[in-house]
């Protein structure tokens, strides 16, 4: 027997920033903020971006360091790292079993977004990447995600 309320699932929080004069440095600032509170998160990347994400975040202080690796990495180092750097149009398949935040750096809506606490979702200021962000905007609003906006041209990180 089920009681009221038992299948109801809460839905996934979408941040959606945009207008970001760098989509890399705007990425790695949020990261290193969720993982300053212990936020564990899959990032998903165009493949050619992949290692610009590693790079940028070997950056700064050894304190700002953020464990990080790609989903072809050995078990262990997935484990202990907090963000799982994954190549778009990857099955997600398991990866957010012990992740609650999805960071969306490519094209299309992520398949299987919905299986994540939060979902942000960072377009920059060139032409094309607005193009590209508009149909996920649409995607999440047209399915009843209340979308809360972050402009960048208003306000910083």
């Amino acid at each position: 027997m089920s009681l009221p309320g038992d299948s109801l699932q809460r839905m996934t929080e979408i941040d959606f920033h945009f207008n970001t004069p760098d989509k890399l440095a705007c990425a790695c600032t949020l990261m290193r903020k969720a993982t300053e509170h212990g936020v564990r998160m899959l990032v998903i990347a165009p493949v050619e971006r992949l290692a610009a994400i590693d790079a940028a975040l070997w950056q700064g202080p050894a304190t700002d360091f953020v464990t990080h690796c790609t989903d072809d990495a050995p078990p262990s180092m997935r484990s202990r790292s907090a963000v799982l750097i994954l190549a778009a149009g990857r099955p997600l398949g398991g990866h957010g079993s012990d992740r609650r935040l999805l960071v969306n750096l490519a094209e299309p809506v992520p398949i299987g977004f919905e299986g994540f606490e939060q979902l942000i979702d960072i377009v920059s200021t060139d032409d094309a990447d607005r193009r590209a962000g508009r149909p996920r905007w649409q995607h999440y609003s047209q399915r009843g995600y209340a979308l809360r906006r972050h402009d960048h041209r208003q306000a910083t990180v």
